[in-house]
């Protein structure tokens, strides 16, 4: 019985791996790339952009693994699966719902999963954050030469 849960929760885990560094990486991407381009703009909205492209890959994985849930004839409805796949993978783990013996397993497993999804996606907003201090740290700093910074823009 543990051998089929890891059969079917490694492949749905590794294709998490594979979905949030791809969501990782072009988030992490579009707000480097965002604030080389319009350095003075790189306040909020790029990272606001980037926490949306990150949930919507948080939401993709929850999804995926409520279908699997479904294809195991473990809920009838999707909205079910779906409840119970994010209470898992955010690891709230409310037992409310809970799945029969032989795919108990599986609750577990993708808790796993979301905790190590999400600590990644927690890595990559500290990237961001870092990139956005980093790019705000020369307009605080006065210039090298002792003169007077100019204003600093508004926001």
């Amino acid at each position: 019985m543990i051998l089929r849960n890891l059969m079917f929760g490694l492949p749905a885990t590794l294709v998490c791996v594979v979905l949030q560094v791809t969501f990782a990486y072009w988030s992490v991407r579009y707000y480097v790339h965002h604030s080389i381009a319009a350095p003075r703009d790189s306040g909020i909205w790029p990272l606001m952009a980037a926490m949306l492209i990150m949930m919507s890959g948080t939401i993709l994985q929850i999804s995926l693994w409520a279908a699997l849930f479904v294809g195991l004839d473990e809920f009838d409805e999707f909205y079910e699966a779906v409840y119970f796949s994010t209470v898992n993978f955010s690891s709230l783990g409310y037992g409310d719902v809970v799945m029969t013996r032989p795919w108990k397993l599986l609750g577990p497993l993708e808790s796993l999963c979301g905790v190590l999804m999400l600590g990644m996606t927690a890595a990559a907003l500290m990237v961001i954050l870092q990139q956005m201090i980093r790019s705000h740290r020369g307009a605080l700093e006065p210039p090298a030469d002792g003169r007077q910074a100019p204003p600093a823009q508004g926001p």
